[in-house]
Parts: structure tokens; sequence; C-alpha cells
């Protein structure tokens, strides 16, 4: 039977460098097309780096319908199925359809700058903060009912997927990828007599858009919005809309795979 072809995304490293070219030597050797660039006949993109590699091939190919898989040559690896040790159980296992596909939520952005609207993705999460590391005010409805006036160094909204990254950093919760919800964490946020914030995490349920209005001289300010590392600055800000994103991400695992453990291996081993 034909195969449909393999797709290798990697970065410099010489680890990588190296995995790849294992990899790629195994794969032909069975019988699996390797292909340097997507095409429409690729039914699988295995990107051999860390986390950042594997969201760059995401963002860099416009979060394609086509299934992911990563073999950890970075750090943390939380994304990422595999070692390098273990190309040949992976060929084998991949062959043997031992395996599911976990599909991730992502986060969209709506951006209003003067009438021009700008559209951003994330599968971590959106970074709103000022571009001038001064703090901000930002009027805040949850389904259109106004929340708060946040103040403060910004806000992320993190997906289940991005919960275990920046997220986490700033304290807020690990949420499991099978619950469907948005997470939206203060960062730095002010809770005096003058400013009063949330200092906790909010969730979110699919259905409801979080609105946001730069108040008074905020407005003006350029604000910087990050979605996965990525940054563009805006100003001036007029709205700014936040739901849950129509794009999904399909991460290919193994019949051993466990979110749980995944957690417990990365954060407290």
């Amino acid at each position: 039977m034909k195969k449909n072809g393999i797709f290798l995304y990697s970065n410099k490293i010489a680890a990588s460098v190296e995995t790849r070219t294992r990899l790629e030597e195994k794969l032909e050797k069975s019988g699996y097309p390797v292909h340097n660039s997507l095409q429409e006949d690729t039914e699988l993109v295995v990107v051999i780096g860390g986390d950042g590699t594997l969201l760059e091939a995401i963002h860099q190919f416009d979060f394609p319908d086509v299934p992911f898989i990563g073999i950890n040559t970075g750090h943390l690896g939380f994304f990422q199925e595999l070692m390098p040790s273990q190309l040949d159980d992976f060929i084998f296992n991949y062959g043997q359809n031992r395996f599911s596909i976990q599909e991730l939520s992502t986060v969209d952005i709506r951006v209003d700058s003067n009438g021009v609207i700008s559209n951003h993705t994330g599968l971590n999460e959106i970074a709103i903060k000022s571009n001038d590391n001064h703090s901000i005010h930002l009027n805040m409805s949850i389904g259109g009912s106004f929340i708060q006036r946040f103040s403060g160094d910004g806000v992320i909204i993190a997906t289940p997927a991005g919960s275990t990254a920046y997220n986490y950093s700033l304290g807020g919760s690990i949420v499991d990828p099978r619950v469907n919800v948005l997470q939206l964490t203060p960062i730095a946020p002010m809770n005096t007599i003058a400013y009063r914030s949330f200092t906790s995490s909010i969730l979110l349920p699919p259905e409801l858009e979080l609105g946001i209005i730069p108040d008074g001289r905020s407005s003006e300010k350029p604000l910087r919005i990050i979605f996965d590392g990525y940054c563009k600055n805006y100003s001036p800000v007029d709205s700014i809309k936040v739901s849950m994103g129509d794009k999904k991400v399909k991460l290919l695992r193994f019949d051993n795979y466990d979110f749980w453990t995944k957690v417990k291996s990365k954060f407290l081993l």
C-alpha cells in the first residue's frame, strides 16, 4: 500500500539536525516519503525541537488540519510526545495505527485600532500588555456584562494547552485539555484603595466572549498583543474581543500518553 508523506520540521541545533537525519533514513527504509515542505498529501508533521519549535511550525503553516507530533531535543518539551531514542518505536507504532489524535483548542483575539480590525490566534495564550512598561487600565466585560476596571501590568487569556506555560508561571491553574474553557489570569494586578482588580484567575466557558476597552490614557498608549510569543503593537486601541478559537491543533498521541502523568513528570519529579 502506498504511504503518504511525512513532513519533518526542525530547529537548527545540532541534536535536532542529527535526529532529523536519522529519522529521515528510518522513514524512507520503512516506505514513507519524506517531505521538506507541507504538501497536500502530507499525513503527519514531525517537529524536532522544543515547545517553541512546535509553536513556530503551527504558526508558520497557519494552524493546518494535519496532525503534529513532537520529538523533544529542547528543555521542557511539554507538547512533545517522543525522545530521540524512540524513533524505531515511533515508526512501528505509527505503522500499526497505535495512536489517537488529541485536539487542542485555540484562542482568538480581535483588535479594533482606529477602525482597522486585526485578528490573531494562539495555541497557548494571548497576552495584553503596555508597550512602554507602564501600568494599563482596562474595562473588562464577560458575555457583555461589565466585570471590572483592571489595573496592572496586563492580562493573559490561556487555553487549557497553555495553562502549563506562561499562565502557570503567573500562578494560574493547570487545566486538563479535555475541559473546554479559557483562563483569564492577571499580570501584577493592583488591589488598593485607589485600584481594585481580581488577583486570581477566572475561568470562562467557550460560548462567552471577553470584551476589553482601554480606559482613559491607556486607550491612547500603544498596547502590545502577544500570541504564543509573537508580538504586535497597536495604537490607539478602541476595543478588543477575545474568544475561543475555531481552529484546532491536532497532536498525535500514543497509547501510553496521559496528560497528568506528563504534568507530574515535567513539574513534580
